[in-house]
């Protein structure tokens, strides 16, 4: 015999059900409603959250008529001393008389006057002990009522909801419904957020006036919007009819989940009936157009790129800069640039996402910049799969998605191309790190130490110091050995001569000769260039410093190195050379010369630093970048510029090829395969983590200005 088969289909209302609460069944908490899990009834006299109160006395009450008249003393003398005073008249009948039916009286009259006095802690300790003691009592629902409200007054909530919500049951009319408006309130204040909704909106299917109703369905409707989570509001309205008051409110919300879930099938299917249940509802236009939304996600305009950049707010030059950029890359093309304003504000950055992807059918999209703005625009991007080409200097943000690609400098490409080209160019393989106690120090100096480790070479040093500091006197002598002299072995010998030298002198003579020794011990170099990630102004203070210290860093000039020699009586020198990050880059000062020049003079000259971009670089298509950027902006490009054009370019080429992409995955595709782009940035590729990898701009410093290594010196460093 067949077992009788069943509709096997999932109405959308009990799919997504079923689905919100697999998903949350590995974190699922003890459920806080009055329903249990055992279907094992309670022992009489057994108490239980399900059974609060035994189902029969614990103690069984005898009459006395001792008690009786002492109970009839204490009312009479609370009729002239009502309040707590009163209450503690009947609280001694019941302690001289406690297992009497008297005494149960008294306690119940105990906790009535406690009640009506506003004592709702004593309230609830009387009618809680005669609850458990005689569930039965004549007064037994009077008590729990009051009970119920006590607790409510005290902010016992859970307590509250449950024993209101199990009176609610047994009541009708004007009393049912005060009990589920304070059953739905002690509910909410409890975090019962589920249970506080149905309660909500079986009032709302109560109500006899048309006011009523509005006021019932705006409860509903505050619940949904702040507390009720995706699972309660599913729950809820899976049986609810269309008839109901509150129906377009949680049918709406549910649609909103679906579109949160992306689960566009189910999107369509709950709006589709909203609009024919509810055409005139006030949710009506805004459940059309999600519809129109929804419909419209597949719909791509292949000529139209978007652009997440902060126009306002406190990055607001970062956003000008790169769109400066981007324009000066579309000019004359039939490409359409829409241009989403961020704010550097990441909820903005998701809302304009979305409405790129949505409402203008953006085939692609460039930015944001922002670490934070560029991973909420990321993660959409991954979502509704809207080709992504960011400006984030975040590590690892294209790992996100297959849709995310990333056009920018980085620590990491800044470490890997310095390192490469001391070890691998200029052979060197002993370094010293001295970096600033910053986010960008800190992260260069780690990118930088393990690329040396990497290559087989050493950091014999590192020392760091405070972003804004200003002298490098300590930092300079613990390189090389100065600072803690008393653990050096040749410093403790001079101490010992010089004592013994100056036996039976004054102090002042052995001061001196003490300071002379001193000056002379030697500086520990076990290295052979220093890094320092760090801005152009401090490394023009940080130079000199280094120079008090014997480590001399103008190595290139054959006439500066003999000079020293004969201005320390050095045959052999030991030399070292600087090496820095893209914010060494400084603008022109009034000699014409970089700032970093001007400022650091010979001690930073035959140092060499990378950076992204270089606007005298003898590249040809960054000639031509800077040419036409200064025809249009009357003024010089930046990093940003360059970054924003060549990215903007790399579309347009893409775009206005034979076999110009027409959906997202084909674009996708094509900027995946994207091989040696000629930009102003260098050639560029993408690799296969969708990471732009191209040849950084070497840049050397000498008292000529700054000039870019060549290819040729430079034809074994690594890439990007």
């Amino acid at each position: 015999m067949h077992a009788p088969t069943m509709d096997a289909r999932l109405s959308p209302c009990r799919a997504l059900l079923l689905a919100l609460t697999m998903l949350l069944a590995a974190c699922k908490t003890p459920s806080a409603t009055s329903s249990g899990t055992d279907s094992t009834p309670p022992s009489p006299g057994e108490v239980t959250q399900e059974n609060p109160f035994p189902t029969k006395p614990t103690v069984k009450a005898r009459p006395d008529s001792a008690a009786d008249a002492a109970l009839a003393q204490a009312a009479q003398q609370a009729q002239s001393t009502p309040g707590k005073k009163g209450a503690e008249l009947f609280l001694a009948v019941r302690k001289a008389y406690p297992e009497t039916t008297a005494g149960q009286e008294a306690l119940y009259r105990a906790g009535v006057l406690f009640y009506e006095s506003q004592d709702y802690a004593n309230a609830r300790k009387s009618f809680n002990e005669l609850l458990f003691e005689n569930p039965l009592h004549p007064e037994a629902a009077d008590a729990k009522l009051r009970l119920g409200r006590a607790a409510l007054e005290v902010g016992a909530y859970r307590d509250a909801y449950l024993m209101l919500s199990s009176l609610a049951e047994r009541a009708e009319g004007a009393e049912q419904v005060r009990l589920l408006q304070d059953s739905a309130k002690a509910a909410e204040k409890a975090g019962l957020y589920g249970q506080a909704l149905q309660i909500a909106v079986d009032l709302a299917g109560r109500a006899q006036t048309p006011e009523e109703q509005q006021a019932a369905v705006a409860r509903v409707q505050q619940l949904v919007e702040g507390r009720a989570g995706f699972v309660d509001v599913a729950r809820v309205v899976e049986d609810l009819p269309a008839s109901h008051p509150a129906w377009p409110v949680l049918t709406f919300k549910l649609a909103r989940i679906h579109y949160h879930l992306r689960d566009w099938t189910r999107l369509e299917e709950t709006l589709n009936r909203f609009l024919a249940e509810a055409p005139s509802h006030s949710f009506a236009p805004q459940a059309r157009e999600l519809l129109a939304r929804a419909t419209r996600r597949v719909e791509v305009q292949p000529r139209t790129v978007g652009l997440l950049l902060p126009m306002t707010g406190k990055y607001k030059a970062w956003g000008e800069a790169v769109l400066r950029g981007v324009k000066l890359a579309l000019s004359g093309s039939d490409v359409e640039l829409i241009v989403k304003d961020t704010q550097g504000d990441v909820n903005l950055t998701g809302q304009a996402m979305e409405q790129l992807a949505y409402d203008e059918g953006a085939i692609a999209v460039l930015g944001p910049i922002a670490s934070e703005d560029s991973r909420r625009a990321a993660l959409l991007s991954e979502e509704l799969q809207v080709p992504l080409l960011t400006f984030s200097r975040q590590e690892d943000i294209t790992a996100i998605g297959p849709y995310v690609f990333r056009n920018m400098l980085t620590n990491s490409a800044q470490a890997r191309a310095i390192a490469d080209y001391a070890m691998k160019e200029k052979g060197l393989r002993s370094f010293a790190v001295l970096y600033p106690n910053m986010t960008y120090g800190v992260e260069l100096a780690n990118d930088f130490w393990d690329q040396v480790v990497a290559n087989g070479g050493q950091v014999r040093g590192a020392e760091t110091y405070a972003h804004d500091q200003t002298t490098f006197t300590s930092e300079a002598k613990k390189l090389v050995g100065r600072y803690y002299l008393e653990d050096r072995g040749d410093y403790v010998e001079g101490v010992r001569e010089v004592q013994e030298q100056t036996s039976g002198q004054d102090a002042f003579r052995k001061r001196k000769a003490m300071e002379k020794m001193k000056g002379s011990v030697e500086p520990i170099i076990d290295f052979e260039a220093i890094f320092i990630p760090d801005e152009w102004r401090r490394v023009s203070l940080v130079a000199p410093a280094l120079a008090v210290e014997d480590i001399i860093t103008n190595a290139c000039d054959a006439r500066d190195l003999e000079r020293i020699r004969k201005t320390t009586g050095k045959k052999s020198l030991k030399t070292v050379m600087l090496l820095g990050s893209n914010a060494w880059s400084s603008a022109k000062g009034a000699s014409g010369l970089p700032e970093l020049v001007e400022r650091g003079g010979k001690f930073v000259n035959c140092s060499v630093y990378v950076d992204g971009f270089f606007v005298d670089s003898q590249r040809p298509a960054t000639q031509r970048f800077v040419k036409a950027y200064r025809q249009a902006y009357n003024g010089d490009p930046s990093l940003l510029e360059a970054y924003g054009y060549d990215s903007a370019r790399m579309l347009r080429q893409l775009l206005e090829s034979k076999q110009a992409p027409k959906s997202r995955a084909e674009l996708r595709e094509a900027l995946a395969n994207l091989k040696d782009f000629d930009g102003a940035t260098g050639k560029t590729s993408f690799d296969d983590k969708r990471e732009a990898r191209k040849p950084l701009f070497l840049l050397s410093v000498s008292n000529k200005g700054v000039t870019e290594v060549t290819p040729e010196q430079r034809a074994s460093v690594g890439d990007m």
